[in-house]
């Protein structure tokens, strides 16, 4: 790299035994715990300190155990048995390993040491008493909060609340009454999950009104609840059910949106890359490319290779300083105004000045310069004119003498550093038969072993000489020399590395 210038719901794998339980949904810090705490002492049940340890391990991290669920095609939530259990499964639903849902559920919370917290909405006090007796896996009792209607329900939903009991009778906001005819009945579940999207959410309805609870479960809410089917036992299951089911479903999402993210810019980044022009060329053509960033596949070296309508291939490669998304864009700018110039009959000097201009009003800093070597043989294959921009110098390799630097004395700087500068075209032969090597400084920059010496170029052409001589050609030279480096450096090399190799066989 150029140094800068100065419903048939699937069990969950961790409700299955299959892997870890995922991370708490929400999870403040201790400080945040206590002023939330301190919110609504008068509403919630006491409890002690050394409970309030939280999981801070990101959700992101539980992707291994996430699992898609769904509903049953009766149009009843399937999460469990319908009936007097309503529709958390706690009783009946069972595991490959013979280990009830609810239990594996119950192992899953449990062993994040995790003290649960419950916002209660609900407007009739008598549901309250069965509500603060809930306890959890280690018997531990639940922190309750209590919100008499969504205003308050507002204020009491802070970060550190992992689920949210809310009575579907309660009118939404700007309704006068649910049970007035409005066209909507959820419309307060609505409201709800727009206010807290991270928080699992537990419906509670009228008893036999199975059919409201299971639209609701399609709606958003991870589960419904009889309210005069409500006991301590069967709540604290559903909460530990529902908080372990929205980290399921919180990881799983957050994968697939990973996964679509770096399909995208993989595809994005592979037709980034350049498509050689050589039809009807004699010239065998390969090249081997590594980003130097971690999971990249464009860094800010680029190449390409054309061929005009008169017969002479042109060949490029250069090096953007830096390594990181904004040098991998502008190699890519610069490629592609190589190839239409190119195209166009600019060559040498010319091209070479045009180019720097591009770069000079494409650059974010007036500090970024490039590197190029440019090539263009002639149509017999016989000779060739190069030009260098601060860039090293091209290895050529004949079957009657050792493979050796192209001259390099009319080395001209790198673009973007001297206004007005020159290139001059040198002139050199190549023969009947030969290899033609352009590679960028991340190939001879590497480290050999745990010193601080470099390969350098006098080290990279005697490993060429040596793989030659062993038989390896095209892009099985390539590959060999890329691997070798790696390892002498011990390791990936920090640097990109971009390599072509033209070939002339008679």
């Amino acid at each position: 790299m150029p140094v800068p210038v100065p419903r048939q719901r699937a069990i969950p794998a961790v409700e299955s035994g299959q892997a870890q339980a995922a991370p708490a949904v929400g999870g403040p810090s201790k400080e945040e715990a206590v002023r939330s705490e301190e919110a609504g002492r008068d509403e919630a049940t006491p409890a002690d300190d050394n409970d309030a340890t939280r999981n801070a391990t990101p959700a992101e991290d539980a992707h291994q155990g996430a699992s898609t669920t769904g509903m049953s095609t009766t149009g009843v939530s399937t999460t469990g048995t319908t009936g007097a259990t309503g529709a958390t499964g706690a009783n009946s639903a069972t595991g490959a390993n013979g280990v009830s849902c609810g239990d594996a559920v119950a192992a899953g919370v449990g062993s994040a040491h995790t003290t649960l917290t419950l916002l209660l909405i609900e407007d009739d006090p008598t549901a309250a008493p069965i509500v603060r007796d809930v306890r959890d896996s280690d018997d531990r009792p639940i922190r309750v909060r209590t919100a008499r209607n969504l205003t308050e329900a507002e204020r009491l939903l802070t970060d550190d609340v992992h689920c949210i009991l809310l009575d579907l009778a309660l009118p939404a906001p700007g309704r006068a009454s649910a049970a007035a005819g409005d066209d909507d009945e959820l419309a307060v579940l609505r409201h709800v999950l727009r206010l807290a999207p991270r928080h699992a959410v537990l419906a509670l309805t009228a008893s036999g009104d199975a059919e409201r609870g299971a639209e609701a479960v399609r709606v958003g809410a991870q589960d419904y609840l009889f309210k005069d089917e409500l006991d301590g036992r069967l709540l604290s299951r559903a909460i530990r059910y529902a908080v372990e089911r929205k980290r399921s479903d919180t990881a799983e999402r957050r994968l697939a949106e990973g996964k679509l993210r770096a399909q995208e810019n993989a595809r994005l980044e592979r037709g980034l890359l350049p498509t050689p022009l050589l039809e009807g060329s004699p010239l065998r053509f390969a090249a081997r490319y590594r980003p130097g960033r971690s999971r990249a596949l464009l860094g800010g070296d680029f190449y390409d290779t054309v061929r005009t309508p008169d017969g002479t291939v042109h060949a490029m490669i250069g090096d953007v300083c830096g390594h990181g998304p904004d040098e991998a864009a502008l190699g890519v700018e610069l490629r592609i105004a190589w190839r239409a110039l190119t195209l166009a009959g600019l060559c040498g000097d010319q091209l070479l000045n045009t180019l720097q201009q591009v770069l000079e009003h494409e650059r974010d800093d007036d500090e970024i310069f490039a590197t190029l070597c440019t090539v263009d043989i002639a149509p017999d294959g016989r000779r060739a004119g190069l030009c260098l921009a601060g860039h090293p110098a091209p290895l050529i390799a004949r079957p009657d003498r050792p493979a050796r630097l192209l001259p390099h004395d009319n080395n001209g700087p790198a673009l973007g550093l001297l206004p007005g500068a020159r290139w001059p075209r040198t002139q050199v032969e190549l023969g009947a038969e030969w290899s033609l090597m352009m590679y960028t400084d991340g190939l001879i920059e590497g480290r050999i072993g745990e010193g601080r010496e470099r390969l350098g170029q006098d080290g990279m052409v005697e490993m060429i000489r040596r793989q030659l001589s062993e038989g390896l050609s095209g892009e099985a030279l390539l590959r060999a020399a890329v691997n070798e480096v790696r390892e002498l450096n011990g390791g990936e090399l920090t640097d990109d590395v971009a390599v072509v190799l033209l070939d002339r066989v008679p």
